[in-house]
């Protein structure tokens, strides 16, 4: 049998099975710890993520990971702020289903009872059970591909919640209802701090996808909240969301 992963000293298990009623299933989920976090009474702000199997970096390692653990814990002895990362594993049967927010040819989409799921149970667990800092301003959203397609529409549900949110290469071309869903919630998104990334590998729909909705979003006029990191050597893949998590961080930070 092939070596278990270990995770890192930072990494630790929320829970192996935590219930999500919205969906009536089970998932694992794990979270990130800074160093410190055990060390002091110091109440954090907290980044939640999609995809968590492929989240945090393990020995040995692999190379689909975005290894989020190990990036953090370089830019905080650089002088960044600490937060918390909560990893969410991915439904290992019907993801798209579960990280799209509309029904299409794929089936029907479970994005919004995920979404409340993150709400509506995970994240009140996680305040009362970690010292977090719970506002909006603190709270952030962020996945790659159809995590990217549903951290947009998640951030667009709820900006009295998320005040952030990380979009790397999000798959909108699976779910283009995401446009007009935005526009929709525009007037909401006053304050919201938004990263879109995209590789110039990723295809030209891609491309124009994530420039169309930068455009979109920034047609309010609230142009310093919206960075658009277009990457040319970029692709679809785990090693450049790796690469690119640092500038979505420093983003934070400023």
């Amino acid at each position: 049998m092939p070596e278990k992963p270990q995770y890192g000293d930072h990494v630790h298990l929320l829970s192996d099975a935590f219930y999500i009623p919205q969906l009536e299933r089970y998932r694992k989920i794990q979270l990130y710890l800074p160093k410190g976090y055990h060390k002091s009474e110091k109440r954090y702000p907290v980044i939640y993520m999609h995809d968590g199997q492929h989240l945090f970096h393990t020995q040995p390692p692999r190379n689909d990971e975005w290894a989020v653990d190990s990036v953090t814990d370089e830019l905080i002895r650089s002088g960044l702020k600490e937060m918390i990362i909560i990893g969410i594993d991915h439904a290992e049967k019907n993801r798209f289903n579960e990280y799209s927010p509309f029904d299409g040819d794929q089936g029907k989409g479970e994005g919004n009872a995920y979404a409340d799921f993150i709400v509506k149970t995970l994240k009140p667990f996680v305040d009362s059970n970690y010292r977090t800092l719970p506002d909006a301003k603190n709270t952030a959203i962020a996945g790659g591909s159809m995590g990217g397609l549903i951290s947009m529409y998640i951030l667009a549900t709820y900006p009295e919640i998320f005040g952030s949110a990380g979009i790397f290469s999000p798959s909108f071309w699976y779910a283009p209802s995401i446009f007009y869903y935005v526009e929709e919630n525009l007037p909401k998104l006053g304050d919201q701090k938004i990263y879109l990334v995209i590789g110039g590998k990723e295809g030209e729909i891609m491309i124009n996808d994530v420039k169309r909705m930068h455009t979109l979003i920034t047609s309010t006029g609230n142009n310093k909240q919206v960075v658009l990191s277009e990457v040319a050597d970029g692709r679809h893949k785990e090693w450049f969301w790796h690469r690119e998590f640092a500038g979505f961080y420093q983003f934070l930070n400023n």
